[in-house]
């Protein structure tokens, strides 16, 4: 009883699996150890879901793990491995691919793993559908074009768009520096997009339609994606005084010019407002018989006006004026138009091209935006966004490295329920 030495040539095993007793002298003490019965079974398991056809393009893939988390995962379709992100504690994985193609077939295959390092696999298949009906468009400016500070860009469409959301949230808008804009619907088939002010100029812009997998109305889907990038020439804004009977040239922001003007006499008033330079002619019969004045009118006239640039459709004309240089700078006496000396007309016209702006203010006869000319900037910032279905937002950076997936992200992940796979 005093010597309670444990001596290996005294023990014997006993007991049933799992159970090693170590028995010793009757009066010596016993010390049994248990260990604890292993699960056979992990405790994360995947179930491969969706076992589906006919899934949307736009669907992103989700695989999750519960219980466990994932080792790998890999997603192969035609054009092989689908990229994807995973989540911090690497329970989740997410599909980062802009759209899936049309009509194709696609493998996933997963491995996740419990906190005892148990593995499972699993495998599953789906495909997408093959839409009957498509829908296409395009933008403008066209690539490689050099445009003036007051164009807008203009997605046209050949179907009526319902999805509007979804669209604007689809085309992409990218410069180098970040600018606040909006999109804004001028119908069921055009969208207009412009920044809250006018373009800063001197820079390129890419419009990215990523339209595969986007629906404009149910069943109706965009054929492909497009991208193309146009440039903005350095800005030139002139600004017209009716009070002061002078125009204010800009380019750049800096004034390079004061120039005498005259613009409309009474019941003949220029319009007040933000216009965009429609044409450009070295020289243009003026004839008021196609504004259905006859010759026995006393306001009849038909002129050869030279350097002009159509600023409306109804006939308002920033141009040389010869006939009218002694009241230049001092009265407004035309019939609508801004009128100059022809040496300054002749400066002016090569100055500015299709796209820069003239401003016209204190005329007393406001323009809105009437689509007499392209008049979009005459909105003000809270009109423009009352047609656009998602409002502002910041343009994206003209160069990312992973700017296709920051804009796929938010297509995808705001107009489409999620393809799972998801640990059950």
């Amino acid at each position: 009883m005093g010597d309670r030495r444990v001596f290996a040539s005294k023990t014997r095993v006993v007991g049933a699996a799992g159970v090693a007793v170590l028995a010793l002298s009757a009066c010596q003490p016993t010390m049994t150890l248990t260990t604890a019965e292993v699960d056979p079974q992990p405790a994360v398991t995947i179930t491969a879901t969706p076992q589906a056809i006919d899934v949307e393009p736009a669907t992103p893939i989700v695989i999750e793990a519960d219980g466990g988390r994932l080792q790998d995962v890999q997603v192969t379709g035609p054009t092989g491995l689908i990229e994807g992100e995973w989540d911090p504690e690497r329970t989740r994985w997410i599909s980062t691919a802009e759209t899936l193609d049309y009509g194709a077939s696609y493998t996933i295959q997963a491995q996740a793993y419990d906190s005892r390092g148990n593995i499972v696999s699993e495998t599953s298949r789906f495909s997408t559908l093959e839409p009957e009906k498509f829908f296409k468009a395009y933008a403008e400016p066209a690539d490689g074009d050099v445009v003036g500070v007051g164009i807008p860009i203009t997605v046209n469409f050949n179907k009526k768009v319902k999805n509007k959301a979804e669209v604007e949230q689809a085309m992409i808008v990218r410069t180098p520096e970040p600018l606040v804009g909006a999109w804004a619907w001028k119908d069921d088939k055009t969208a207009e997009f412009r920044p809250k002010e006018l373009w800063p100029g001197d820079m390129d812009v890419t419009v990215e339609l990523n339209f595969e997998g986007v629906q404009a109305k149910d069943g109706v889907f965009g054929k492909e994606d497009t991208s193309q990038t146009f440039r903005y020439r350095p800005s030139m804004v002139s600004v017209v005084d009716a009070d002061t009977y002078t125009m204010e040239v800009f380019k750049a922001g800096e004034l390079v010019n004061t120039i005498p003007v005259t613009t409309g006499k009474e019941g003949w008033e220029t319009r007040s407002g933000t216009k965009v330079l429609l044409t450009k002619e070295r020289s243009r019969l003026m004839d008021a018989a196609s504004g259905g004045i006859s010759e026995e009118n006393p306001e009849y006239w038909r002129v050869e006006a030279p350097y002009a640039m159509r600023l409306t459709y109804s006939g308002e004309f920033v141009h040389g004026a010869p006939w009218s240089v002694s009241s230049q700078g001092n009265a407004n006496v035309s019939h609508g138009c801004v009128g100059m000396s022809e040496s300054n007309a002749a400066w002016w016209w090569n100055e500015n091209e299709i796209g820069d702006v003239v401003v016209v203010k204190n005329t007393g006869r406001p323009q809105s935006n009437d689509g007499n000319g392209l008049t979009i900037w005459n909105d003000e910032w809270h009109q423009w966004l009352e047609r656009s279905a998602n409002g502002a937002v910041f343009t994206q950076p003209l160069t990312s490295p992973d700017a296709g997936s920051t804009a796929a992200t938010t297509v995808v992940q705001s107009n489409a329920a999620p393809v799972s796979l998801t640990s059950q």
